[in-house]
């Protein structure tokens, strides 16, 4: 069975940082694409960051500057080091692997930013 399971959700105050890990098992994974999306309650899932296989990234422009996503091809992690973290940014944060017609998802992790 194909797993994604994410790792490293906690309470954290604004300013903190955290590191998200998502550990996949059951599929190939150097040839996948990685994302991290997330999820407030009530509203659409959105896309944070990605990773290709040739490790290029992408950001959405809330979190430039702030967020890195990274992936260890030897060990099937991909990894979302989260800085200066803002109450905006609490929400469940999903792992996500692309690979053709192949789509996983994660169970998610929460991440709650206090003030």
């Amino acid at each position: 069975q194909v797993q994604l399971v994410e790792s490293g959700g906690g309470l954290v105050p604004a300013g903190g940082s955290l590191r998200l890990s998502c550990l996949v098992s059951g599929t190939r994974f150097s040839d996948a694409a990685m994302n991290w999306y997330r999820q407030v309650p009530g509203n659409q899932r959105e896309l944070v960051a990605g990773i290709s296989t040739d490790f290029m990234t992408h950001y959405d422009d809330s979190v430039k500057g702030r967020f890195t996503i990274t992936r260890d091809n030897a060990k099937n992690m991909v990894y979302l080091q989260m800085n200066s973290l803002k109450r905006e940014d609490t929400a469940v944060y999903y792992c996500n692997l692309v690979r053709w017609n192949l789509i996983k998802w994660g169970q998610g992790t929460q991440v709650t930013v206090s003030s």
